[in-house]
């Protein structure tokens, strides 16, 4: 086994932030399965650093929803057919619609430009690469989230865009594993309506598009008897 680092205090919280980092974008990535377990001990062998510092990383993503703390003072990824998804749907479709007709109606010519140049970036950003692993990139899963935020952003109310930026971390996983389990699904139209429904200032069918893109991911998961992730 590799000594563990016994870095300064300022090189102590680098080495956190690059442990939280590393362990962050493999769950993202699908690196670790649904349920699987994160052995503290095996994470501190494989980055080579002290047991310490791996359970800071793991508190924290599993303050976002990224993983799980056990009963038995274990860590885990959290299972597909967890309640959480579909709380976190219900939280999103009954908040995000509400933000959307008032960003619709707020929203100024800077802003619609703004929606245009994110979803113009998202077309164009590959969402699979090879070397990125089953689930979407992590350009692409940053275009998704930044359009997203942009449709919202004509609210101009900041504590209503903490509150989606909260949730948005939150269904990350839920929002990948359901990508594996409806290859079908046409996401690239989802967004283009949503778009053209935003700069034709059509509230009603703006929320209601973003109604139904929301649920479909959640009932994605809803089944896990279907099909694996």
């Amino acid at each position: 086994m590799a000594k563990a680092h016994t870095p300064t205090p300022a090189g102590k919280q680098m080495l956190s932030e690059q442990v939280y980092a590393h362990l962050r974008d493999a769950i993202l990535r699908g690196d670790h399965a649904p349920g699987d377990p994160l052995k503290p001990q095996d994470l501190a062998k494989e980055q080579g650093v002290s047991l310490a510092v791996v359970r800071e990383a793991l508190v924290r993503v599993v303050g976002e929803g990224l993983a799980d703390r056990l009963p038995n003072r274990g860590f885990a990824v959290p299972a597909v057919s967890d309640r959480r998804w579909q709380e976190i749907a219900e939280a999103r479709r009954t908040v995000e619609p509400v933000v959307l007709r008032m960003s619709i109606e707020r929203g100024d010519v800077d802003w619609e430009a703004r929606v245009r140049a994110a979803h113009h970036r998202l077309v164009r950003t590959p969402a699979y690469l090879p070397e990125e692993g089953e689930y979407y990139t992590s350009a692409w899963a940053e275009a998704h989230r930044v359009f997203h935020r942009t449709l919202l952003e004509g609210c101009g109310n900041p504590v209503l865009l903490e509150t989606f930026d909260r949730m948005w971390t939150a269904s990350e996983l839920a929002r990948r594993w359901s990508a594996q389990r409806t290859p079908g699904r046409d996401g690239v139209l989802e967004h283009r309506q949503l778009e053209e429904a935003a700069l034709a200032r059509d509230a009603d069918t703006a929320a209601e598009v973003l109604i139904q893109h929301l649920t479909q991911t959640a009932d994605a998961l809803s089944d896990p008897a279907d099909s694996s992730p």
